[in-house]
């Protein structure tokens, strides 16, 4: 069962709705490893060491300390960051409505779902559910110590809320110079060969049907070890260096559309298959009867 990780307002105007914050997704799926030390397999520890003391120092004696100048701090304690007083440490306040479409996902950092705090924000929050639809709430909330961009949108019976990087932490594309030496118009021929390709793998997309194969190979070696068994890596092959662009486009239309046909043949097959079996046992069933 997820656990709210926030707890707060959403203010939308003078509507404030009681909701809850949880995390969307699950970090728990990935493997996780720990440092050993090899010649025994002890795991090792890591220890807080003063330089200056020339001691291991205990939790206790830890401080946030900021370096205003080099070599100097000044310390800020706990009791300091608890009086940062800005709205969103309660409240995710909306004060902008876009469509959802215009939301880049190069901005998008994490997801959380919002739902409602308590029996009495129920109404409030699936009015405004129903009214955002289509659109995405801009705002601001803190979480872990630092203030977000967020952005709220609607998903099934809940909201959807995305921490968002700021403009100035997005890198420009036109700092890439590797890009600068692309030809400022492509052949036609070649456009053409290049959206027929693409058309072929048109599909409606349904990422379930997705998954992590590095994690499940990575599995796979994990539990043979454990067995005590030999791991052999299999052999995986750089694709070939494109030549010929227009080969290379034209044989990927060939080889979509062989499998296409071998794919209808198959299914197409069998139908006759079956329904030949039942002519043949309705044949022997009026024999046998007659």
């Amino acid at each position: 069962m997820p656990r709210p990780t926030w707890r707060g307002f959403l203010k939308v105007s003078l509507v404030n709705i009681p909701v809850k914050v949880f995390p969307a997704t699950e970090s728990a799926a990935l493997l996780s490893f720990n440092q050993l030390h090899a010649e025994c397999q002890t795991r090792i520890q890591q220890k807080r060491w003063c330089p200056h003391c020339e001691r291991e120092v205990p939790s206790g004696e830890l401080a946030k300390g900021y370096e205003f100048e080099k070599g100097r701090y000044v310390i800020v304690s706990e009791e300091d960051i608890k009086k940062v007083r800005v709205e969103s440490t309660r409240v995710i306040n909306l004060v902008q409505f876009a469509n959802a479409s215009e939301i880049d996902p190069i901005y998008v950092d994490r997801a959380y779902y919002l739902a409602p705090d308590g029996p009495m924000a129920a109404d409030a929050f699936a009015v405004m559910r129903e009214g955002m639809a289509g659109k995405a709430g801009i705002g601001k909330v803190a979480l872990y110590g630092r203030e977000y961009l967020v952005a709220v949108r609607p998903q099934k019976k809940g909201l959807v809320m995305y921490t968002m990087h700021h403009d100035a932490e997005i890198r420009s594309i036109d700092d890439i110079d590797e890009l600068s030496s692309l030809p400022a118009k492509v052949r036609p021929d070649e456009m053409k060969l290049a959206k027929q390709v693409v058309a072929t793998f048109d599909a409606e997309l349904n990422l379930k049907d997705y998954k992590d194969e590095y994690r499940e190979g990575l599995r796979k070696i994990i539990d043979a070890k454990i067995a005590g068994e030999d791991v052999v890596a299999s052999e995986v092959q750089d694709p070939p260096k494109v030549v010929d662009l227009m080969e290379a486009l034209r044989r990927s239309l060939d080889s979509v559309s062989k499998t296409k046909k071998k794919s209808a043949k198959v299914t197409l097959a069998t139908p006759r298959r079956a329904k030949a079996k039942s002519q043949k046992s309705a044949a022997a069933k009026k024999a046998a009867t007659g």
